[in-house]
Formats: C-alpha cells, structure tokens, sequence
C-alpha cells in the first residue's frame, strides 16, 4: 500500500521506517529540510537503538522516501498524521498548531477513498473536529484515530510488534471501509494475533492519555511509598518487590527515584487534566495534581540528599551528575529530571559536571550554562558527590573500588535505586538513595 506520514519527529521517523519494512510504499514529509534531509541519507535525527539500520535498509529497497513536499502524498490511501503536540508555554493544555497545520497542508491533496489516520497525543474531541473539516475538503476521505505507544529506545520493536493496535473509527460504511484499509497497513502484526481493539474515536483518543496516566500514577504511588520509607527507616525496593508479587499489581513501574520525564507523560498527564476541565469533569482526574506534584517533588528531594551526604552545604562543591537524558537509551532531554537536578544544584551554588552516553548535545543546547564531559570518569575526578540521575547501563555497571580512585569523596546518591548498596559501601562510598537508608 502507497501511505503518507506527515511529520518525521520522533514517531513519524519511526512509523515511516517501519511501515517500509512492512512492505509498505511511504513518504514521509516535514518542514524541517535538514532532518529530511537526513533521514533520505539513511540517518536519524535522533538517537534510538535499530533506527540507523533499519533507515538504511529499507532505504534500499526504494520503499521509503522523505522530503518537504506537500505535494508528494497525493496517491496514498492512507495518510498518517505523527506530529508533536506539546504543552503550551505557561498552561496544562495541548498545542495543536502543528496537528492543525499538518491538516490544513494536507487538505488540498485529499482523494476519494483516502484514511486520514491520526497517531499523535491530542485532547478528545481533536479527531471530531479533523474530521468535519477533512468532510468539507473531501467528503468521502474518512478520519480514523490510532494511537501509539512507543517507548523511547524501544520504538522501532514497538512498531513492528505492537503489543496492541487501537483504532477508533467512525460508525457506518465508512468506518467499515476504513477498517478494511488499516486492517491490511497492519496486516502483518494482525497475522501474528496482535490484539486488535476496534472502537469509537472518542475511546481512541483516551487510550494513550489514559494509560499514561495510569503509569505516571503508578511511579508517583511508590515514590509516595519512597517518602513513607525515609521517615520510617523502610526500604522502598523490598516493599515493592514484596507488593509486585500481587499479580493485580505488578513490579513494572514500581521503581522509586527521580521519576518520570520526557516528552510524553508529564505533558500528557498535564492536558488530560485540562481537557477533562473544559469538559466539566475536572474533579475525575483531581488525583493527577497530586501525581504530578509527587513527581516533581522528588527532584528537589534529590538535592536534598546530595546536600545531606555533603555535610549541609554544596556551595562551592564539585557535583558530578551521571545521566541527561529522561531516560536511559534515548538521547531525549525534555523535562528531564537528570537536567533539572542538575540545573537546581548549580543554582545553588555547586560546581556540577554533567555527562551521558548520548545526550550532552541536546543538554547542552538546553542547559549551555552547565559543565559537560564526555564519560563518567572525567566527569567525576575530583567530585565531593556522585550523583547518578539517569540509569544507563554502563552507570549501573561502574566499579565502585575503581570509581573510587577517581573521585574527591566517595560519596553518591542514587537517583533510580540501580545501585548495590552493599558493594559501594564495602568499597568505602557513602550511599544514599530515594527511599532507602
């Protein structure tokens, strides 16, 4: 099938590429010359594991094009809509200039029969309005919503073996018909009994809010716990391994630290509320004020503990900080709690060095007024305090006898409870963690 995908970001990059792989013709569109640009020469903008490899190799094939115009969908049965929706400056609510853009480009191209398949995060209600003006440009092109759930540095998996298809679909002929066309751009994944939930497009635009939400309330319950088990002396990853037991529960997520960031839950918890005000249902998800308010919380608990091991003051102190990325296997520095506690400390008076495997780039583009360093070792030579804000494996795998001969004080805190506490303090460390003693 010959398919559109407008806006190469992070998921249209990823969707567009995989697609290919699929079998599928696409042609992937944005403003941004340079990143087509790139993306034609089989590189990513943006660094995600297998992203590379599988733009070179379906760019071979002659499957997968990129570039700035418009004009290059016509043909397509199936356009899908992969722009960002991020969170207005100053409000909870969504920004969808650029899903709104993306439509009004698109409109002029629209044939007979095309799906018009909107993947990006946006407020119930946006798809109704997609497609009343979609119905007035063409009235037998169909809008159908089907959300994603990729996981940075997991995406191109995600992709190609969802653990779920969502589409929300209009009722009638129509949405019968349009069924029928993205049935076959997932024929694959529904030939290996993916599960397949065919709803409304109201349901489908809850979906990924709702489960986002779902998660963010679930790392804000344990670090919730986290704060219980520093008052009481509890350590907060055998509770939690003791509660993830419960099959009703589950451990997945149930990890204290510095909590979540990025570009998708915070923002997406944050205009789930706003909509959910101008419905008049704000009181529904009350909760997530507190969920929020819990997660922000631990990045100034993080200070705290930094200025704890350091005798009550890090006014002058050489703090090196171990991740900038949200996440590990991502180079994404959006609300990244890594960099906010790193920013924090500086303003305090410290001396912070910052580093990551992947994203002292954009940090650096986001924070220019920090310290950078290549690896872990120069960051922290000479440091009074570690601190470890994002859990990359080689961070998790440091030796802490070794890391020791490096640092100024044998002193860290543990951001995301990665650490073996026995083993740094039998090598002479002071350890210190969100939730544990």
């Amino acid at each position: 099938m010959r398919m559109s995908v407008i806006g190469c970001g992070y998921l249209g990059a990823v969707h567009a590429a995989a697609m290919a792989e699929l079998g599928h013709e696409v042609v992937g569109v944005d403003v941004d010359a340079q990143k087509v640009a790139l993306l034609a020469a089989g590189q990513a903008p943006f660094f995600e594991p297998g992203l590379p490899e599988l733009l070179t190799e379906v760019g071979a094939t002659g499957r997968l094009t990129f570039t700035t115009d418009m004009a290059a969908v016509q043909g397509a049965a199936v356009h899908f809509i992969c722009v960002g929706t991020p969170q207005k400056r100053g409000e909870y609510a969504a920004d969808l200039a650029y899903v709104d853009g993306a439509v009004e480009s698109l409109l002029p191209y629209l044939s007979p029969g095309d799906v018009v398949a909107g993947k990006s995060t946006v407020p119930v209600g946006t798809a109704e309005r997609i497609a009343e003006q979609v119905a007035a440009a063409q009235p037998e092109a169909t809008v159908v919503w089907n959300p994603e759930f990729l996981r940075e540095g997991f995406a191109v998996q995600d992709t190609l073996h969802p653990d779920r298809i969502v589409l929300g679909v209009p009722a009638g002929p129509d949405g019968e018909r349009a069924t029928a066309i993205m049935d076959e751009v997932y024929a694959a994944p529904l030939a290996d009994d993916t599960p397949q939930v065919i709803t409304d497009l109201a349901t489908a635009q809850l979906v990924k809010v709702a489960a986002n939400s779902f998660l963010a309330t679930k790392i804000s319950f344990i670090n919730a716990m986290a704060e219980l088990c520093e008052a009481t002396g509890a350590d907060v990853t055998r509770l939690a391994d003791a509660i993830g037991f419960d099959a009703r529960i589950g451990r997945r997520f149930l990890n204290a630290g510095l909590g979540f960031g990025g570009g998708c839950l915070p923002k997406d918890i944050r205009a789930f509320m706003a909509r959910a005000g101008e419905l008049g249902a704000d009181q529904a998800l009350s909760f997530l004020k507190e969920v929020d308010a819990i997660n922000m919380r631990r990045r100034v608990r993080m200070v705290d503990l930094a200025r704890e091991v350091c005798d009550g003051s890090i006014v002058g102190k050489k703090i090196a900080v171990l991740g900038a990325a949200f996440k590990p296997d991502s180079d994404d520095v959006r609300d990244s709690p890594a960099l906010s506690v790193a920013a924090q400390m500086g303003l305090q008076g410290a001396r912070v060095v910052v580093t990551d495997p992947q994203a002292v780039a954009n940090a650096r583009r986001a924070w220019p007024d920090l310290r950078y360093a290549a690896t872990p070792e120069e960051a922290a030579a000479g440091a009074d305090v570690v601190v470890l804000a994002t859990e990359w494996r080689q961070y998790r795998d440091l030796d802490p006898e070794a890391f020791g001969e490096i640092v100024g004080h044998k002193r860290i805190v543990d951001g995301r409870n990665v650490l073996d506490p026995a083993a740094w303090r039998a090598a002479g460390w002071t350890y210190r963690a969100l939730g544990r003693h």
